[in-house]
This record gives C-alpha cells, structure tokens and sequence, in this order.
C-alpha cells in the first residue's frame, strides 16, 4: 500500500491569541510558563509566532488559562469575517458594499467598525484597512457590519483606537512601534467633548482633551470630574501647548486678540460646539462683551486644527482659534492666548485588559518621543506623563 505524505499546518495557517489572553489573566510570561509548566523562552516564542506548540503544550496553556484551546489557537479560514457596530456613516453612493475600507477594532467587548474616509483626505490614503465590507445593516452609526479582515486578528486586537484633536498621536503610534511592537495607533479626529462621549460610549480607548477652565485655572479636571462618574479612569498629560489666533502670514489684518474678530473686515473660522478651540474663542467673546452674532464667519465650522490652519492659509478666511504647531507647519503667524494641558483620559479597565495599552504611556515619556513633538513647536513636555487625580481625597 502507499502511504502519501499528507500537507501540515504552518504557524501561519493559525490565528494566535495567547498574547491577548494572558494579559486579559494578568499574568506575565513567566508565570504563565510556571502554571503551564513550560519555560518564559517557549512562551514568548509562542506568543511572536516562532514556534507552534505540541497539542500537549497547548493543552497545558488553556488549563492555565481556563479557556479552550481553540480560544488560544484556531485555523485560519481563507475569509475571516467579523460582526461590529458601525460608528460614522457608509458612503451614500453608487459604491459596492465590498470596496468599502474600513478599521476594525477591539474595545472592551465591543467590535467597532469605522469607514477610513473618517480619517480624512490624507490619512485614508496612508493608513491601511483592516478590511472591507460585506454586508451592512444600515449606513448610519449603530448599524451591525459584517467585515471580511485583510489583516491578522490578532494585530487588530493590539490596536489602539484614540478620539481627539492633537495630530501628534500619530508620531506617539510610530514610537511605540519602533520601542516595542507593531502595534497600531488610529487617531480619529474629534472636538474634546466629542472624544469624551466616544469614550464613555466604549468606541475609543483613549480620549483626548483640552478645556480650560477660567474659574479654576484648571484644565480638563473641572470638566470631567463633572462628566465622568466613579473614580475608574485614569488621566495623564500627553503635553502642554500654546493655544491662540492663527493669522495670514504678517498679519495683515492687524488682529492681536480675540476682540479684533468683531471688526466687520475680518472672517473667522470656528471650531463645532464641544470643542477645547471654541470653548476658547466664547470665553473670550464672552470676556471682551462681544456676541457671536457680531462676528462674521463664526458659523463656519471646520473639524480640527489644521483645517483651520488650512482655511487661513488659503485665504477662505481671516483667523480661527488653533494651536502653535498648526500654525508653523502652514507657515501662518500666531497670536497667543494661553497654555492649556492636552490630557488623554483611559479607563483603568481598559490599562488592565488591552494587550499593548500600557506601552502607549511607557512611550509618551520616552526621550526620543518628547524631543520630536517638542521640534514641532508650541509643544512643551515637561509634565508629559503625570497622572492627575480624577476625584480629590
């Protein structure tokens, strides 16, 4: 009788979880190895696909971990299809469902999956899918999506999913991965308030924030001390930056504080309601007795700093509240208000279950990580890192 050599499954025919799993127990790799009784080497190994385990050792781990050994190990299919909840809205056109680029990721318990033309008009050409989708249920936030992943699992897993308004996440996420692992970091562009509810709705993982409080001197704390109920986040400075008037080059309109928006000549464009920018701006009209109906273009709404910078610079209008950094990188001139902290706020439960979250915080006080955002201007980074108490005593 022959005997034919039948084909074996390779490392990367499995979808790999045991990373994810273990710090979901938390525990580390040595005492995984101590429960399961094999060495920290062998865990590690296992955990960076280099080495697929016997059915003996994988037995073993799923004991020590109380799961199945499927949940730790399982075959890929040649279409690995997810359910989520959509969060944004689809495209309203003639598109096919399936060419439709979306990231997918893993908050809590949730699957959230958003469409890359959130991103904007550079970023959903630079930041790869995580897949497409192949069936909806609506086109509006809250519908269930099915998804077809064009990438691993356990990759989208690890990823980390920020709301905010602070451009420089993105350098924060090339860090992390040059320091410690390919772990991606997705910054969705969104006003403080906005991030906040994002956060509180379980579709982030982290929020970012700058809302100055006058009454206080304050930043962030007053406003989510109000928000936020329970003592079950944690909130760390990502910088301190320099928020004030970005203007055309020379300033040709002479504006030189917030009071100068009223003059009939000048065109403003403003941040949406909710927004540390625009909390600024009304603070200050308020200030200066000035009602917004007295400034023209303040019902122009653009979604971040840069737009406004954008606005300027092409001459669509006059000034707009932003940050320093924006206003450098569009070669405009810069009048500044004041210095405000940008604190990202994070559940503790999310430090605790999420695989690379941690890293995200060991990276925003690394050296090399401060010196860059600090070159981009307007940025200073000496109480990166801190952690403030949400609720006193």
């Amino acid at each position: 009788m022959k005997i034919t050599n039948q084909p074996t499954e390779t490392i990367q025919d499995f979808s790999n979880h045991l990373k994810t799993l273990r710090i979901q127990k938390g525990l580390s790799q040595g005492e995984l190895a101590v429960r399961a009784g094999i060495t920290r080497q062998a865990v590690s190994s296992i955990e960076a696909n280099r080495y697929l385990p016997t059915t003996g050792v994988a037995l073993h781990l799923a004991s020590a971990l109380a799961c199945r050994v499927e949940d730790l190990f399982n075959l890929r299919t040649t279409e690995d299809i997810v359910e989520g909840k959509l969060i944004g809205h689809l495209p309203q056109n003639d598109m096919k469902t399936s060419s439709i680029r979306v990231k997918v990721s893993t908050v809590g318990s949730k699957t959230v999956v958003r469409p890359i033309n959130g991103l904007g008009e550079v970023l959903s050409f630079t930041v790869p899918a995580d897949g497409y989708v192949v069936e909806a249920h609506g086109q509006t936030s809250g519908a269930m999506v099915r998804v077809k992943l064009s990438r691993d699992r356990q990759a989208i897993e690890q990823a980390i999913s920020v709301a905010g308004c602070d451009p420089a996440i993105f350098l924060a996420g090339e860090h992390m991965r040059r320091r410690k692992d390919q772990t991606s970091l997705v910054g969705w562009t969104m006003g403080s308030m906005a991030a906040l509810r994002a956060l509180q709705q379980g579709e982030v993982h982290v929020a970012g924030l700058h809302l100055f409080d006058p009454a206080t001197g304050e930043s962030n704390l007053p406003f989510l001390r109000r928000a936020l109920k329970g003592s079950n986040y944690e909130v760390v400075t990502f910088a301190t930056w320099e928020e004030g008037l970005l203007v055309r080059a020379g300033n040709p309109k002479s504006i030189r504080a917030v009071s100068d928006v009223a003059d009939p000549n000048v065109t403003l464009v403003n941040r949406e309601e909710g927004a540390g920018a625009r909390l600024l701006l009304d603070q200050r009209l308020r200030t200066a007795g000035i009602n917004y109906h007295q400034v023209r273009g303040y019902g122009t709404i653009v979604a971040s700093h840069f737009e406004i910078a954008r606005a300027i610079a092409s001459r669509q209008a006059d000034v707009g509240v932003g940050i320093r950094s924006a206003a450098q990188l569009f070669g405009l001139d810069f009048v500044p208000l004041q210095a405000a902290r940008y604190d990202l706020v994070v559940p503790k439960a999310y430090l605790k279950s999420h695989p690379t979250l941690a890293h995200l915080f060991e990276t925003l006080v690394s050296r090399p990580f401060r010196n860059e955002i600090e070159s981009l201007g307007g940025y200073d980074t000496s109480e990166t890192g801190k952690l403030h108490a949400l609720r006193v005593g």
